[in-house]
């Protein structure tokens, strides 16, 4: 059997395996292994979500919301992607979340699945654009070329964030080759830059390390600069504080969502899920306890607010602020990068079983890039207009958690009343008798993470949870749109496929 470069398997097994779910290899198949992992990996990014929600934590119950709060998020975090991971490598599609939910419970709630993640996925790249901008950018690049951050306004806020996305959809446009090589890339440069920041910090901590703030509950609601309201429930103010672990460790559905561009993805994307998440829990425990070590006063990194971060690099020599400046706006950079990349191949995938307006446009293939190229696009201008919304990172971040999280569970809790009934094929990957118990408590869990994400003063995201969920009702019963989708090929649909998937396959083929 011939092997291709990365060792994996012949393109032909896993196009048998696509064909046999009734989809045409149209995507360019060419990511690795490390290549699947590195692109989650990329997106959870612990130099994003880990240092822009970090005030989120410490503004709750102190240093106890990083010590053990970190810990309990992420352990919540791997359940969910474990239960995940092993749907994804029984059913390895582009917008693997819809699909799964359309086969495990029904193509009703596989429509209402793919709205949420598809929200959610915009968000995520609004909000990770928008840190990019604020704080990485004013704080650590605009000084380094002359510009003063308190002259800059909304207009060049606007301007940049468009420049930016646009960019990553250029990137994105050229290719999967491109794209996979730059987020192998950033996979590296966030162990690296982690490593270099995390020594850094420690090196040139201004006095001896207290350990004991790691554990330490004190109450900072209400505080000046803080995230949180004023509260005496110490459990509301636990689970507040795990909006970092929740906004940080997601964004892990981008191994499955280009399920269709990797080698042996029955095997790699289960893989590119779970280590995504255990690496990125492990590296940013690290991170973020150094964080709240080296802070000269745990009060006043309350009170600065995103201003924490520019206070812990104060101490550090220019020149090494400066590298690391540009390391993290880079890694930031790709983060958003990889986060449209997933976006994208949810929207084509929703798109090609005619769940989207303008469906047909939407589902095109690029024939020589191989990419969905109206979908990039179209993500990209989606995800420019969320960052115009005035509040928007307070809003999309705890947004993007909350969609994302919700969008999990769906075909999680699905799956666990599927097996065994209607769902009997499993991949390379399964639990085995661990599988219902841990579909359960990834329900639970992720429907804790998702509840965190909504407390004040994030409420606007439980209206706008509520909005789409009534919207999509009234779509789907009132508007008649149960009548018109037909959800993802099942049974006699997918061997009536067989012969279109031959015609688009060929197409594509004397194009390319």
């Amino acid at each position: 059997m011939n092997r291709d470069q990365h060792g994996s398997a012949p393109q032909g097994e896993d196009e048998k395996l696509l064909h046999s779910m009734g989809y045409a290899q149209e995507l360019s198949r060419r990511m690795s292994g490390f290549s699947n992992f590195a692109i989650s990996f990329s997106i959870i990014c612990i130099l994003a979500g880990g240092i822009t929600a970090f005030p989120a934590g410490i503004s709750a119950g102190g240093g106890a919301s990083i010590g053990i709060g970190w810990p309990v998020g992420a352990l919540f975090a791997s359940i969910v992607a474990a239960a995940m991971a092993q749907i994804a490598s029984a059913y390895p599609t582009a917008g693997g979340l819809y699909h799964w939910s359309s086969i495990l419970g029904g193509k009703g709630l596989g429509w209402v699945t793919a709205w949420i993640n598809l929200l959610g996925l915009i968000f995520v790249v609004a909000s990770v654009n928008f840190g990019v901008y604020d704080p990485f950018f004013k704080t650590l690049i605009a000084p380094l070329l002359g510009i003063n951050p308190d002259h800059l306004t909304w207009t060049e806020q606007t301007l940049f964030l468009t420049g930016i996305t646009l960019s990553q959809a250029w990137l994105n446009h050229l290719g999967i080759k491109l794209t996979t090589r730059l987020t192998d890339m950033s996979g590296y440069l966030i162990f690296a830059i982690a490593l270099l920041l995390t020594v850094s910090l420690l090196a040139y901590a201004p006095g001896p390390l207290d350990f004991s703030r790691l554990f330490t509950f004190t109450n900072f609601s209400g505080a000046d600069g803080g995230t949180w309201p004023k509260t005496d429930s110490s459990l509301m103010l636990f689970l507040s504080g795990l909006l970092l672990t929740v906004y940080t460790l997601t964004g892990y559905d981008a191994s499955a969502h280009t399920s269709e561009e990797t080698h042996q993805a029955a095997h790699n994307v289960p893989k590119g899920i779970i280590r995504s998440v255990l690496w990125s829990a492990l590296f940013g425990y690290i991170l973020i306890c150094t964080f709240v070590l080296v802070l000269p006063n745990m009060q006043a990194g309350v009170k600065a607010g995103m201003g924490f971060f520019d206070l812990l690099l104060s101490s550090l020599p220019p020149a090494l602020k400066a590298l690391l400046g540009i390391g993290i706006f880079l890694v930031n950079y790709l983060c958003g990068l990889a986060c449209l990349t997933s976006t994208s191949r949810m929207m084509y995938a929703f798109a090609r079983d005619g769940g989207l307006p303008f469906s047909h446009q939407l589902k095109q293939v690029h024939p020589v890039h191989r990419t969905p190229g109206l979908a990039i696009w179209v993500s990209a201008i989606l995800a420019i207009v969320a960052t115009l919304y005035g509040d928007a990172f307070t809003v999309l971040s705890a947004g993007s958690a909350v969609f994302l999280y919700i969008s999990y569970i769906l075909p999680t809790t699905a799956g666990l009343f599927a097996e065994g009934k209607s769902w009997t094929h499993k991949g390379p990957f399964s639990l085995g008798a661990a599988s219902k118990p841990i579909a359960l408590l990834a329900t639970i869990g992720g429907a804790i993470l998702a509840f965190v994400g909504v407390q004040p003063p994030n409420e606007k995201v439980l209206y706008l949870t509520i909005a789409l969920l009534l919207v999509l009702l009234f779509f789907w019963f009132v508007l008649g749109v149960r009548k018109q989708f037909k959800g993802p090929p099942v049974g006699e649909r997918i061997q009536k496929h067989q012969a279109h998937i031959r015609e688009i396959e060929n197409a594509l083929d004397k194009t390319a």
